[in-house]
């Protein structure tokens, strides 16, 4: 490279431009795929593209701009506005854009509603064709006069197998412009594959910074294993506390324990916990002791209260070996959602107004002229009957035959019932 050329970086300078070359995403770029049929098409509508960071997202919006013959804009919506967007308008029916404006504008959630609004007449004409690309759920962050206008694809991280050849591709170019050939020690590509977290502008960053710190010996040059667990280290994390990769683990922690799979809990534990974020797994574990353990194994309360406050008084990393106590027994616990199930229904009576009047023998009694009103007249006290038990009505008289808790069938439940049949003589 001579040394008054731009700089570019690799993952530019291999950035393919024809959709044989684009790698993973075959769910839509496939032959016969919904997305590769449009863009053969030639008839391009207003597009959102939804996924993580180096997936292809900008690789198509330029292929499109290319096959379509559109004049290609970009803009970042982390440091653009109104005014660069009303200076495209301004290009739009000169000489500079014959065929039309392709925008494509990256983290679109960051554009506010009135920039996004600014975008809508010139959409709509078809002067201006959108590509927006977004890292969050578009169904949250995008307003709807834009998304009702536009077209979803969700772009999947990628694979271990659709890396390789793109990686490969990448190490091909640039081994070919160097005198020397670098050699790559056993383990190097793999370990460059796997860690950089399905991202593929990761995983090309890791082999341009390799091969411009590569060894160089007696007429050669490598690159060693070493060096590219430096270079990557931590970067196959893909974690935002404020985005919905957050959301997404934290779902995943819940439901995995909800499932009873100890091994799917622990690994998105660590993923938290890697991450640095040790209270969101703390408050889920606590949620989820109540709400999907609940009465089939009461002591679990205590018992994660007490990991969840020894792992906040340790910090990390011990923390970890509470969390991970904490996450095991609920995984392996007996399951029951009959509190929160019963809770629900009854907020859901009181929300409706489904409620009535206290009955009258429930009432507060404990003041003078409380008999003359009927306050506690008829009130029996259940400790002064066999077992502790008589019957009386608790419920107001307008729902006075209300169900909201029902026995679940766990083993502690099911005990509890069978103890109250016999009092009750059910």
């Amino acid at each position: 490279m001579e040394m008054n050329s731009p700089y570019r970086p690799l993952a530019d300078e291999v950035r393919p431009d024809d959709l044989a070359h684009v790698v993973g995403q075959e769910h839509i770029l496939a032959q016969g795929g919904i997305l590769r049929r449009i863009i053969e098409s030639g008839q391009i509508p207003n597009m959102i593209f939804y996924g993580p960071s180096g997936v292809g997202k900008s690789t198509v919006a330029g292929i499109i701009a290319q096959r379509t013959n559109r004049t290609l804009h970009k803009l970042n919506a982390t440091t653009s506005g109104i005014a660069d967007i009303k200076q495209i308008i301004g290009d739009l029916d000169t000489l500079l854009t014959p065929n039309g404006v392709l925008l494509y504008l990256d983290e679109i959630q960051y554009f506010n509603k009135k920039q996004q609004q600014s975008l809508l007449e010139f959409m709509e004409n078809g002067k201006i064709t959108l590509i927006a690309s977004t890292t969050e759920n578009p169904y949250f962050y995008v307003f709807n006069a834009v998304l009702s206008r536009s077209t979803v694809f969700e772009f999947k991280p990628l694979t271990r197998d659709d890396l390789r050849p793109a990686v490969l591709r990448a190490i091909d170019f640039i081994q070919a412009r160097r005198e020397t050939p670098v050699e790559l020690e056993d383990g190097v590509l793999d370990h460059i594959i796997s860690a950089c977290g399905g991202d593929l502008r990761k995983a090309l960053n890791a082999v341009e910074l390799l091969f411009s710190a590569a060894i160089i010996g007696d007429g050669t040059s490598a690159i060693t294993l070493a060096d590219a667990q430096s270079v990557s280290q931590r970067s196959a994390m893909r974690y935002d506390r404020d985005g919905d990769a957050h959301y997404d683990i934290l779902s995943a922690f819940q439901k995995s324990i909800r499932g009873s799979d100890p091994d799917a809990s622990l690994h998105y534990l660590a993923r938290l916990l890697e991450a640095g974020d040790m209270i969101s797994p703390s408050r889920r574990l606590l949620v989820i002791a109540a709400e999907d353990i609940g009465l089939a194994h009461p002591q679990a309360l205590s018992i994660v209260k007490a990991c969840v406050d020894m792992a906040h008084q340790l910090g990390l990393p011990e923390a970890r070996i509470p969390l991970a106590n904490a996450a095991i027994l609920l995984a392996t616990a007996p399951k029951s959602n009959s509190a929160i199930s019963g809770i629900d229904a009854a907020l859901s009576d009181v929300r409706q107004g489904n409620t009535g009047d206290v009955p009258d023998h429930l009432k507060d009694s404990h003041y003078a002229g409380a008999a003359k009103m009927g306050r506690g007249l008829t009130y029996k006290y259940s400790h002064s009957y066999p077992n502790h038990y008589t019957p009386q009505q608790y419920l107001p008289d307008a729902i006075k035959d209300a169900v909201y808790y029902r026995y679940s069938d766990n083993k502690t439940e099911q005990a509890a019932k069978k103890y109250w049949d016999l009092i009750k003589g059910e």
